[in-house]
């Protein structure tokens, strides 16, 4: 067997946040975060393009929002793999310029030139590789970068996309709580049961995960793709507004620069009052002053409803993982909102125990994609890391009823394949549609791709086998494969849409899943008797030009066709009961049609034979 080897130091850890973005490796003993040029571990997730066309990242790039806000772009994380018609509510907050070509990949404008959003993220990816090769002394040419565990198929790809125009190879994309998860197990060994709890600037995650002789498994991830630390500064700054709006008589919300300036001096205070008691939002804008003191009381019932927002998908991810707040033994905490009190005090009283603040929570996703990072370089051994797919993955079959053949929460990677075969005489070209979701009828899940298997081997219906193979790698990217069994030849897609899922989308096909599971088995269960329906209408069909039909007596005949009426006329109807009766009384009445039919077919077979 062969194995990659890798060049000691080169693969670097790279969390690309939403607000900040970090760089880390394996030193000899532990991992550690790298340096800026600037000597600031954060690099700030912002670019600028500059009058003279250069483009700048992080701090320098930052300062850049106040002056030429027009030129400069900031969360682009929340653009990555969607379309325009997704980030809607997101133009709404930020000053994001979609260029007027936009379709179905979005392009940013700054300034006069436009960019798509992996484009943007690839100036990020490239300033940490710059900062990673400074501190080494070496090439940084290969990278496992962080995604938030909820990013779907498209977002992944489009991260990867970034990597690669960065100049960089991404070995591995790993979930963000599950990183940080692997940064505290470089010191906790010990067996138990796990909960990330990872509240960043623009996503929030929560993860239970399973830690047994020394690998981690996911049980089961939940979040917020809409839910961050972004969330409490624009409450801040609404209000903050409209006071200025209601002293000053002037609304300022439509001037970029000031708005950005009035954001820095909220952020500010909103961090200031982590620590202490009272924080004072102080802004000066052409000749006008703004104070207003804010104590944490006041702070803390401003942003209640958005950090009780959080315990819900808390909640059902204890659910889905099968365990009670009791049954967890520690609880992490990352992401830069997490140092709030408020956030940690919340966190304590639903899962009852003190979380893990131990690390930076600014650094810790970043530490354990280090960790990872040094894992595939063989300098971290007897580790093993193991997520989770969301929602369940499957195929339409005949009737329209959806095959699962990854089922929600499978650990990846996976693989797994079932055997299908034709409902037509002669069917030569087979259509797989894949899907996703959790309902029954491929009508109510996610249409994820289709593809033609063609050439197949012309059979009578129910005759040919194809085999349909389902491989989602450590990525979560899905790959599908159909083979005709018989002559081998056989089709393949990656399914990467163009559009992704948001979180709320998961959750509301995971609940309409149950909120219409009864209602769902029932118009599944019909449409399979009509599929058992038609198969032994046909054969009746076939049969009656068969000389073993014409043998029949009269009686015999008569009672078939009358069963076959009596199917027909329920056929229709929503009783799968009645349907499944019907069909039983038609093979009881031809059980001796079906003995002629074999005594035939075994006399020709036979005619001329010697024994």
């Amino acid at each position: 067997m062969f194995q990659i080897e890798f060049d000691t130091n080169t693969v670097v850890g790279i969390d690309l946040g939403t607000t900040n973005s970090l760089v880390a490796h394996m030193s000899a003993t532990q991992p550690e975060v790298i340096l800026g040029a600037d000597g600031d571990k954060l690099v700030p997730s912002v670019v600028s393009l500059t009058p003279a066309g250069e483009i700048i990242v992080g701090n320098e790039a930052r300062r850049e929002l106040i002056d030429h806000p027009d030129c400069t772009i900031y969360s682009v994380k929340r653009l990555m793999g969607r379309g325009v018609g997704d980030v809607q509510q997101e133009l709404k907050l930020f000053p994001f310029r979609i260029a007027e070509d936009s379709e179905s990949v979005i392009r940013v404008r700054l300034g006069e030139k436009t960019f798509t959003p992996p484009e943007i993220s690839a100036f990020i990816l490239r300033q940490l590789k710059k900062n990673a090769e400074a501190a080494l002394g070496e090439r940084a040419t290969k990278a496992v970068i962080t995604v938030p565990a909820y990013f779907n198929d498209a977002q992944r790809q489009a991260t990867r996309d970034a990597g690669r125009i960065a100049g960089l190879e991404v070995l591995r994309l790993v979930n963000e709580p599950t990183a940080a998860a692997l940064a505290y197990g470089l010191d906790k060994r010990k067996e138990g049961i796990i909960a990330v709890y990872d509240l960043g600037g623009g996503t929030f995650d929560i993860s239970i995960l399973k830690l047994q002789e020394g690998i981690f498994e996911v049980l089961a991830t939940n979040g917020d793709t809409h839910l961050g630390g972004d969330d409490i500064d624009n409450r801040l700054l609404h209000i903050a507004l409209e006071d200025i709006q209601s002293e000053w008589t002037e609304d300022i919300s439509h001037i970029g620069e000031a708005v950005q300036t009035l954001r820095r001096d909220v952020i500010k205070a909103k961090e200031a009052l982590s620590f202490q008691p009272t924080a004072q939002i102080e802004f000066e804008w052409r000749g006008k002053s703004y104070h207003r003191e804010i104590t944490r009381e006041l702070f803390e019932n401003l942003i209640r409803d958005i950090v009780d927002r959080t315990l819900g998908p808390c909640r059902n991810c204890m659910k889905d993982a099968g365990v009670t707040p009791e049954q967890i033994d520690e609880v992490v905490m990352v992401g830069g909102s997490t140092r709030i009190p408020l956030v940690r005090s919340a966190v304590e009283v639903l899962f009852r125990a003190r979380p893990h603040t131990e690390l930076n929570p600014d650094e810790v996703v970043a530490l354990g994609a280090a960790v990872q990072a040094g894992i595939l370089a063989g300098t971290v051994e007897n580790q093993l890391l193991l997520d989770v797919t969301p929602l369940s993955l499957g195929i339409e079959t005949y009737g329209g009823v959806v095959s699962k053949i990854i089922h929600r929460n499978s650990t990846i990677p996976a693989s797994a394949s079932e055997s299908f075969t034709t409902g037509v005489d002669g069917q030569t070209n087979v259509l797989i549609h894949v899907v996703q979701g959790e309902r029954e009828l491929a009508k109510d899940c996610r249409s994820l791709a289709r593809f033609d298997l063609k050439d197949i081997a012309p059979m009578p219906a129910g005759m040919a086998r194809i085999e349909v193979r389902f491989l989602i790698d450590a990525n979560g990217i899905l790959n599908v494969t159909a083979r005709d069994a018989r002559t081998g030849k056989e089709h393949s897609v990656e399914v990467t849409p163009s559009h992704g899922l948001t979180l709320e989308q998961v959750e509301a096909m995971y609940e309409a899943s149950i909120e219409h599971a009864e209602e769902d088995l029932q118009t599944a269960q019909v449409a399979q008797a009509r599929v058992d329906a038609d198969a032994i209408l046909l054969a009746i069909e076939k049969a009656k030009r068969n000389d073993a039909y014409r043998e029949l007596d009269d009686n015999e005949r008569r009672q078939i066709e009358d069963a076959v009426r009596g199917l027909q006329s329920v056929y229709h109807g929503e009783d799968h009961h009645l349907i499944r009766e019907k069909i039983d009384a038609l093979n009881d009445v031809t059980h001796h049609l079906a003995e002629n039919m074999m005594n035939t077919a075994v006399s020709s077979a036979l005619k001329g034979t010697k024994i």
